[in-house]
């Protein structure tokens, strides 16, 4: 039998009903997307290890090291993790309106196409490592996992990690040759030219964040028992996730780190391989590290710079989309160029000060009591209204 009706789903999450944790969390953590993201415009110099630009000077060799060990294969899997913290919490808000698990799915797989759409827009245009369209596919992945029980959750992650360190270290195996092996058209000074190897080089980007797939994983886990939800009643679980996280990510992050500052040198293919597996490995349990982290300063945290970084949080995927359009405006070969002369210090200047525009920006808009344009669409794609047959 066909029987028309209006199904009863939520809409978006208002801003009084969200929890600080995750929020806050988003807003800091773009600050480290901006400065992992930034020396990826760095061109017309030799590149070294990991494909990264490094000047001669100390302060630029010191300021690669820093963010190697501890931005780099850092920042994305803990985005990935709140990224399936949010689709969970979506699920969860769905089902307690009524909606039937069904209906809650199909939003779901909405949402997560658009989010493929976003992506493919946003590399074409402007930045070939865009990360939201792999997030769609996660979301997709997530529908699918949706009675998959806890254990055989955290086991896939831990798996996944074998698969992580065998693919990103065979990818930075091979000794630097000064020539770029990737991300081509950050070099290209013709703007059309580069726009057509954009989609090629975006559907190369997950084999270089594939690490995302074991945090998607645990914050999927995270959030079915609402570690940041309610970080207090989580304290224990958070300081030991932060300690051994953050640690672990330091000490495996440093090797590649040395070797990309030039204080440390290995011709050998197995030494460049142990240590990129080892970088992205630890990236994982860095980026776990980083949100427990926030997730204890949440408990305590407030004022007003903690509500301005909780509302570029809010507002997370517009602040995302802002740092490649200053990026592009000027450091592409196609603009203003700078990205040929500026150093790695300089460069990690910009992106902090990217960053906090975005910041001053997104607090404009809480005042203002509006949403990111981003948000805006992206929900009204997602949250559409209308009659479904069954």
């Amino acid at each position: 039998m066909t029987v028309e009706h209006v199904s009863a789903m939520a809409g978006p999450v208002g801003v009084r009903e969200r929890a600080l944790a995750p929020d806050l969390a988003r807003g800091l953590m773009l600050a480290l997307i901006a400065l992992a993201n930034s020396v990826v415009y760095l061109y017309a110099r030799p590149y070294g290890v990991r494909q990264h630009i490094v000047g001669d000077g100390l302060v630029d060799r010191i300021v690669s090291v820093v963010t190697v060990t501890t931005v780099d294969g850092r920042a994305y899997p803990m985005f990935a993790a709140l990224f399936a913290y949010g689709v969970v919490q979506i699920m969860q808000r769905q089902r307690a309106a009524g909606a039937s698990l069904a209906d809650a799915k199909r939003l779901l797989r909405r949402r997560s196409w658009w989010l493929v759409a976003f992506g493919f827009a946003h590399a074409l245009l402007l930045f070939p490592g865009d990360i939201l369209g792999l997030y769609g596919v996660a979301g997709f992945i997530l529908v699918a996992l949706t009675g998959v029980s806890d254990r055989k959750l955290l086991i896939a992650a831990g798996c996944w990690l074998l698969v992580v360190a065998l693919v990103q270290g065979a990818a930075y195996m091979a000794p630097p040759s000064g020539e770029r092996s990737f991300f081509w058209s950050f070099e290209t000074a013709d703007p059309w030219q580069a726009m057509t190897l954009r989609p090629f080089e975006w559907l190369m980007t997950p084999a270089g964040v594939l690490g995302v797939g074991s945090a998607v994983l645990v914050g999927t886990w995270a959030a079915r028992r609402g570690v940041l939800a309610d970080p207090a009643a989580h304290r224990t679980l958070l300081v030991r996730t932060a300690v051994v996280g953050l640690t672990t990510a330091v000490v495996g992050g440093l090797p590649a780190g040395l070797a990309v500052g030039h204080f440390w040198t290995s011709g050998t293919t197995l030494a460049l391989w142990g240590i990129s597996a080892l970088h992205a490995v630890t990236g994982v349990a860095g980026g776990l590290g980083y949100a427990a982290l926030i997730g204890l300063l949440a408990i305590r945290a407030r004022g007003p710079v903690v509500t301005a970084l909780a509302a570029t949080g809010q507002r997370s995927l517009s602040c995302y989309l802002f740092q490649s359009v200053v990026f592009v405006a000027l450091l592409a070969p196609w603009t203003f160029g700078l990205g040929a002369t500026i150093s790695t210090g300089v460069a990690a200047l910009l992106a902090l000060g990217t960053w906090l525009v975005s910041v001053v920006l997104a607090d404009l808009l809480r005042r203002a009591g509006r949403r990111g344009p981003a948000e805006i669409v992206l929900r009204r794609l997602t949250y559409r209204r209308g009659k479904m047959t069954v």
